[in-house]
């Protein structure tokens, strides 16, 4: 049987409880279809990029399924009909992740470098690809320096 990701974006004011019901819901759907959920994942009520439908943030839930593709066609049809679910993506993969997805691992997300460590606010340091060009300032020290 197939595997296949799934990860929809639910309203920003539906509680959390509404969108386990609605999880719970479409895996019912796929159960029904002879399919089985392998997975699911609750990320949270995330911030958006840009809104959708006068939203700013999200609860975002992945599915790991593996079903024919008859259920994920039904569950994308109930999804278009829902107007708590603002985006959906279903996604065919070779094999499930083992454990948890990169949205839930902090080892991944704690692994961005540096960012406080520059100084105050716009200070980018020092750019190694370029030398740094000298401001006004330092034309004036060099001058009285020479003197």
């Amino acid at each position: 049987m197939p595997l296949y990701e799934h990860i929809y974006l639910a309203r920003q004011d539906l509680s959390t409880q509404q969108v386990e019901e609605l999880t719970a819901k479409l895996s019912a759907v796929i159960a029904e279809a002879g399919g089985k959920i392998a997975k699911t994942e609750y990320w949270g009520l995330k911030s958006l990029s840009y809104r959708i439908a006068k939203n700013r943030k999200a609860h975002l839930t992945l599915l790991n399924v593996e079903a024919p593709a008859a259920a994920l066609n039904e569950i994308e049809r109930q999804e278009r009909l829902n107007e708590d679910v603002l985006r959906y993506l279903t996604i065919r993969v070779e094999a499930h992740e083992e454990g948890p997805s990169a949205m839930m691992r902090k080892s991944d997300r704690d692994d961005r470098g540096d960012r406080g460590d520059r100084g105050d606010r716009g200070d980018r340091g020092d750019r190694g690809d370029r030398p740094r060009r000298p401001r006004r300032d330092d034309d004036a020290e060099v001058a009285a320096v020479e003197e």
